[in-house]
């Protein structure tokens, strides 16, 4: 009864909150915002306009909103109802995703972003994802400073941190408008961090320097030593980026952003692990059960014929033949990560990220380049992780609200096996291939389908994802605000 009544109060509020926005003048301005509909697709960076009048404080509320088809089918080498059976798949509905925005213009050239998540797939509650004040403009007088702030931008707060290119085409949540695609790259680059940023542009140049706390959330808590490292001092997260973006004439733009980001010592460093809403292919290639850290109720029966009547706990049969396995079911929300790699640098990583934008008339070429070390506190060793992207996409028709796509995604990385007494490194190789199309019904309104082909390669026979595969169709109706 508790949980029905919260999730009413919560219900009632969010549309309260909604037709309290509904109610906002449409024409409210705030400044130097990336909008949320179709015109804020191929916009890397906030704008930067110091020539806006300051009229009082206006709020604007925005949102990203995500429903999703999916007939998607996996497979791998794993014998019938044992512990590296994947879960059972039929096409259907997934859960619907949405966003929440917030945006207020403060003072002149100071604007505030908070961004919530109403409902996504790992989390059934809502939740914050963070925000920041950004500075287009300083409240001090003076020729100095206004000629400083013409060409730069500060961002602080607890933010999505500008690595890479790459995150302003990804689908954030709720809000997939940007994305031609379905899903984000395979090693998906993305966190949100404590942190501030300076980003100058000038003769369409520009470079940005960033620091943050390293980590998704704030932490006062002391690093704990371990036998491979024994290093407990907490190092901040710095990344740099530069490059050049010009329109060279009504039809040709051109874009190069090279990025670099470190972290020397965390607490848990998630670079490659920040997207807390989880991926766009619901439960592909996951386990049908995962294994408990400690043992709990283990029921006598192996897995019956339908998993949809197992018990929460049960006894999975080992790959190997060895003694049962105490395991519970694999759920959307808790297995949230599909189709994504983590190369697991939660103690320390470098990361470099090279990225090239082309736009070609209605033509779109889009490539990604990165490399990456890392290791956990439990590795003497820092392990190398390489990912490739090219996405080429065509829009046509009128205001370009047509488009179909086609993406190349690789990923070669080595991790972890063996034991903690006998570690090992082994290289894998993950691929993807995916086509896509969409119809911008309206700025605000977009249809998007695609046809992707994922193979897993090169993984250790015990590991469930040896031989792996997974194929099919993802549809989405998405409004975005």
């Amino acid at each position: 009864m508790k949980t029905k009544l919260q999730s009413l109060v919560k219900t009632a509020l969010i549309i309260a909150f909604l037709g309290g926005a509904a109610s906002v003048n449409a024409q409210t301005r705030v400044d130097n915002l990336r909008p949320y509909d179709q015109s804020g697709i191929n916009v890397f960076d906030s704008p930067k306009d110091t020539n806006a009048v300051f009229d009082g404080l206006n709020v604007k509320f925005g949102a990203g909103f995500t429903q999703s088809f999916q007939g998607l089918k996996h497979e791998n080498t794993a014998a019938p109802k044992t512990a590296n059976s994947l879960y059972k798949m039929t096409p259907g509905f997934n859960t619907a995703n949405a966003n929440l925005f917030m945006d207020v213009q403060l003072a002149d050239g100071i604007r505030l972003n908070l961004t919530s998540y109403l409902s996504s797939r790992h989390h059934t509650e809502t939740w914050v994802k963070g925000g920041y004040i950004q500075f287009d403009k300083l409240p001090f007088q003076g020729k100095f400073w206004d000629d400083i702030m013409k060409i730069t931008t500060i961002k602080v707060g607890h933010m999505e941190i500008n690595y890479g290119d790459q995150h302003f085409r990804r689908t954030d949540g709720g809000h997939s408008l940007y994305n031609p695609f379905i899903e984000n790259n395979i090693m998906d680059a993305f966190t949100t961090e404590i942190g501030g940023e300076i980003l100058v542009r000038k003769n369409n140049f520009f470079g940005l320097v960033g620091v943050s706390n390293g980590m998704i959330k704030g932490n006062i808590d002391s690093l704990v030593a371990t036998k491979q490292d024994a290093n407990i001092h907490k190092s901040p997260a710095v990344f740099f980026k530069g490059g050049y973006d010009k329109q060279l004439n009504e039809k040709i733009r051109v874009r190069f952003a090279a990025s670099y980001y470190t972290n020397q010592s965390s607490a848990n460093q998630t670079l490659y692990a920040g997207d807390r809403t989880g991926s766009s292919y619901f439960l592909a290639m996951e386990k049908a059960f995962v294994s408990l850290e400690k043992p709990a109720i283990i029921e006598k029966d192996a897995i019956p014929a339908d998993p949809n009547a197992t018990p929460a706990i049960v006894a999975v049969p080992a790959q190997d033949g060895s003694p049962l396995v105490p395991a519970v079911k694999t759920s959307a929300a808790n297995q949230f990560t599909s189709g994504r790699f983590n190369p697991s640098f939660s103690k320390k990583v470098d990361a470099i990220m090279l990225n090239g934008f082309v736009k070609l008339h209605g033509l779109e070429l889009f490539g990604t380049f990165e490399l990456a070390k890392g290791r956990t506190n439990t590795e003497l060793v820092a392990r190398n992780a390489t990912q490739y992207a090219i996405d080429a996409v065509y829009r046509f028709g009128k205001s370009e609200n047509l488009f179909v796509g086609a993406r190349y995604n690789t990923v070669k990385a080595e991790i972890q096996v063996g034991t903690a007494v006998a570690p090992a490194i082994q290289e894998i190789n993950i691929d993807r291939t995916a086509f896509g199309a969409g119809w911008f019904i309206t700025q605000n309104v977009l249809l998007k389908g695609e046809y992707v082909t994922q193979q897993y390669k090169d993984f250790a026979k015990t590991d469930y994802r040896n031989g792996g595969k997974f194929d099919g169709y993802v549809i989405q109706a998405v409004v975005g605000f």
